[in-house]
């Protein structure tokens, strides 16, 4: 396949200008177009959503009194820790990895 060397190249873009713009017809310019009305309804999940959203919002993160209690059961020598329960808790949460990732 030849190419012809006598075709006009594609004019290039003005990106090197900075305050260069498209042109822009009559039809489409933005102070001619009327927007429509719409109207967009979301439902009673998304009411549900942002009912949850706000209760989570203004629920603290920490429990400051169980806080409390583990501090003192740690300096009194009364705090226990159970092994057993945190190396059962932890296998739990891998399977649930595993099985989320084979999903």
């Amino acid at each position: 396949m030849k190419i012809d060397k006598n075709i006009n190249p594609l004019p290039t873009s003005s990106t090197k200008e900075p305050n260069a713009r498209a042109p822009q017809s009559k039809a489409t310019d933005s102070s001619s177009v009327q927007p429509q009305g719409v109207s967009v309804s979301l439902g009673s999940k998304s009411s549900q959503l942002r009912g949850i959203e706000a209760n989570i919002a203004s629920s603290p993160m920490v429990d400051s009194k169980k806080i409390a209690e583990i501090k003192l059961a740690i300096s009194e020598g009364r705090f226990q820790i159970n092994s057993s329960a945190i190396a059962d808790g932890l296998i739990n949460n891998v399977r649930d990895i595993i099985s989320a990732s084979q999903r």
